[in-house]
């Protein structure tokens, strides 16, 4: 690891809030982000960006335009939940913000957070409200967890056919348009905002987790510790999503290793050999679903992944002592 920039930003003495940024090959996307906190936050902020040894010339172009941030430029490719627990045991601030690199800050989105979290200290983990790019609603700023119908849903094809549903996509909150502030399950790493105090408590990221699943896990431990999550439509970011992983196969089985291993977790033991049997059988389902309706490129895309089951079928390994280091 090169610690490149040990300074903090120097118009804040005691920095309220910890920015954590982790990049990977998303040179032009990040900068734009760096560039949106710094632009539109007045709250007294310290900057760490991780950048996970990219080969685009980011850890470069952030020192070079940015030297007031805290840049660990690594050697090697650690992955999401690693790379934000080295971050964070480096911050100093009252908060942790984690925020992907490929958002952009809109309209003090960090300030109003910040204030949320402040109204509202019974939650524990506080969001906001993401847009794509276009500035139309990107609903994965938070989700429910998954239950034994949620997965049902999923297998039956009831999620996809009833997306507006809140009863037939409890997950994705279908139906909800993010307009109000609310209670949820689990707010997405992209903008989560968590007190310090509370990430070291809880160890911060589970490195079982090697690319999604990080913060559902979190969020569901903090909510046995009485964490109760929310939202708030008033601070919003754009969120591009996926800017750095585009091949879909390769997503879905990471994120499927990623739901194995949060059931094997976190659903009650009367019901995990029944939820594991529904989450694999998933993607059988979808294939043969778009098969029949003669949709040829899905199709291909989830049969490769049902062929590839045995990457996904058991989760990612569980580690022992997995936590922040």
């Amino acid at each position: 690891m090169t610690d490149l920039h040990k300074s903090r930003p120097a118009r804040h003495d005691a920095p309220t809030v910890s920015i954590i940024v982790v990049s990977y090959n998303t040179r032009e996307m990040t900068l734009e982000c760096l560039r949106s906190v710094y632009a539109e936050t007045q709250t007294p902020f310290e900057l760490i960006v991780v950048d996970n040894a990219s080969s685009d010339g980011s850890a470069e172009a952030i020192a070079a335009e940015f030297p007031s941030a805290r840049l660990l430029a690594e050697q090697d490719n650690h992955g999401f939940a690693k790379a934000n627990n080295i971050a964070a045991q480096c911050a100093t601030g009252e908060f942790i913000l984690l925020l992907n690199p490929d958002t952009v800050v809109l309209d003090g989105a960090i300030d109003k957070l910040v204030r949320f979290a402040e109204a509202k200290p019974d939650a524990r983990i506080w969001g906001g409200k993401t847009l794509y790019g276009d500035r139309e609603l990107n609903p994965a700023s938070c989700w429910g967890r998954m239950t034994l119908w949620s997965v049902t849903s999923q297998l039956l094809g009831f999620t996809s056919i009833f997306r507006q549903s809140s009863l037939f996509n409890p997950e994705g909150y279908g139906g909800w348009d993010r307009g109000t502030e609310r209670e949820v399950d689990i707010v997405s790493g992209c903008f989560f905002l968590i007190k310090r105090s509370f990430w070291n408590e809880l160890g911060g990221f589970d490195l079982s987790y090697v690319m999604y699943g990080e913060e559902a896990d979190l969020c569901l431990r903090a909510r046995r510790l009485g964490a109760r999550p929310r939202v708030t439509p008033v601070s919003q970011i754009v969120h591009y999503a996926g800017a750095s992983e585009t091949v879909r196969s390769d997503k879905m089985v990471r994120l499927l290793k990623a739901k194995v291993l949060l059931a094997r977790r976190h659903f009650p033991a009367w019901q995990k050999s029944v939820a594991l049997a529904l989450l694999r059988l998933y993607p059988l389902s979808r294939y043969l679903g778009t098969k029949v309706l003669g949709r040829s490129s899905a199709s291909a895309t989830w049969g490769e992944i049902w062929e590839r089951r045995g990457e996904w079928w058991n989760g990612w390994p569980e580690l022992q002592n997995s936590g922040n280091r």
